[in-house]
């Protein structure tokens, strides 16, 4: 997406600061890594980032870790260990974790100047990396708050080479003998999940599943697991429609009440997640734990008001009362949704605040700023 068009929509002064910022990287180089290539927060965030990037002359790539499937069910279970899920790590797990970063630190081009890993999974790749070679970055992006002990006092041996770490909110951050650093995650506005769309395209896709836009819609949005707590969804949405005539759409999943839409969408259906956002009468994220739950900023991007749970980084987008409202129960989060669905002006208020929160410091031109401003310091450091 050409920066010109990102300097209608936000002006061209921000756009001038980030080709001004770019100036004295050029020449020098930046390497991406991360786990997977599509699905998830992080590819999505990399997939815009990286030709913004390359837009300004910066010789910036992304690469991707290989692992088998024992790999990833490992990972798998130490992201919800990170998460503060019961784990019991047997020697195995950590002995196929080292395997598969010993593996890829042979075919993975580690030596950019500036090197950034994306989560824990690629955490291992700097454990031959000669002192002062160049620099590395972890960025974290899910909640270290309650971490496992056991896993995080491994992978921390790793972290602890860094130069620095990102994390996406102040409670995330860990005890570590190296600078942190603020960074949120950031949405694309003139992506196809969230650009402009024609109304008769969500009305389409309102009838393709079978939803009734003439009745109130309440929409979550998300990877269909524990931590999204759709089980709890599904609770609060039956308290409210013991009062409104409501429907309730989710992604993935199933279930058997027929007001009660279950919406398997893949992770390449960004069109279809965008119309079912814009269609919303309220938008609900009721995560357990959350890393920073970008759905939140993209249905405020969209101007819709926002019941979701305070926690993980979802504070930082909900100011309660101003951009949302949050709630810490299924009785509570359905209170807000019939709080707002009773008072409209409200709600209308508080998605008009949430867009200009948004627009103000989760969008991924500032997170490239972001980007841009710490090379610049770490070069200097050098």
């Amino acid at each position: 997406m050409p920066l010109d068009q990102y300097a209608e929509l936000l002006g061209a002064s921000e756009i001038e600061e980030l080709r001004a910022l770019a100036k004295p990287l050029r020449g020098r180089s930046i390497e991406m890594i991360n786990s997977t290539a599509v699905g998830g927060g992080v590819a999505e965030i990399l997939n815009r980032l990286v030709p913004l990037a390359e837009e300004l002359e910066i010789n910036i790539k992304w690469d991707v870790m290989k692992g088998g499937e024992d790999f990833f069910e490992v990972t798998k279970s130490f992201h919800n260990a990170l998460h503060g899920a019961p784990y019991h790590a047997s020697p195995k797990d950590f002995e196929i974790f080292l395997a598969y970063s010993e593996r890829n630190r042979a075919t993975l081009p580690l030596d950019a100047e500036f090197v950034v890993i994306h989560d824990p999974q690629p955490t291992g790749l700097i454990e031959t990396r000669p002192p002062g070679a160049n620099h590395w970055v972890w960025r974290c992006h899910i909640d270290l708050s309650h971490p496992n002990r056991t896993v995080w006092d491994f992978l921390e041996k790793f972290v602890s080479r860094y130069d620095c770490a990102l994390f996406s909110s102040p409670e995330f951050s860990r005890q570590l003998p190296i600078p942190q650093y603020l960074f949120y995650p950031a949405i694309d506005p003139l992506s196809e999940k969230n650009c402009d769309l024609d109304p008769q395209f969500v009305s389409q896709v309102l009838g393709r599943y079978q939803i009734d836009p003439q009745r109130t819609i309440l929409t979550q949005i998300s990877r269909f697991d524990r931590l999204k707590d759709p089980v709890g969804v599904i609770r609060a949405y039956r308290i409210v429609k013991r009062y409104f005539d409501c429907q309730l759409v989710l992604a993935g999943g199933s279930a058997s009440d027929p007001d009660i839409k279950v919406l398997e969408l893949p992770a390449w259906a960004p069109l279809e997640v965008n119309a079912l956002q814009r269609a919303a009468t309220v938008v609900i994220q009721k995560s357990l734990r959350e890393g920073f739950g970008l759905t939140v900023s993209e249905a405020l991007w969209k101007k819709k008001p926002v019941v979701a749970s305070a926690v993980g980084g979802i504070p930082v987008q909900i100011i309660h009362k101003h951009t949302g409202l949050l709630a810490h129960s299924v009785e509570g989060t359905a209170y807000q949704i019939r709080f707002l669905l009773s008072r409209p002006e409200i709600a209308t208020k508080l998605g008009e605040q949430g867009h200009q929160h948004v627009k103000e410091n989760f969008l991924i031109t500032q997170k490239l700023r972001r980007y841009l401003t710490l090379f610049l310091t770490l070069a200097r450091g050098s």
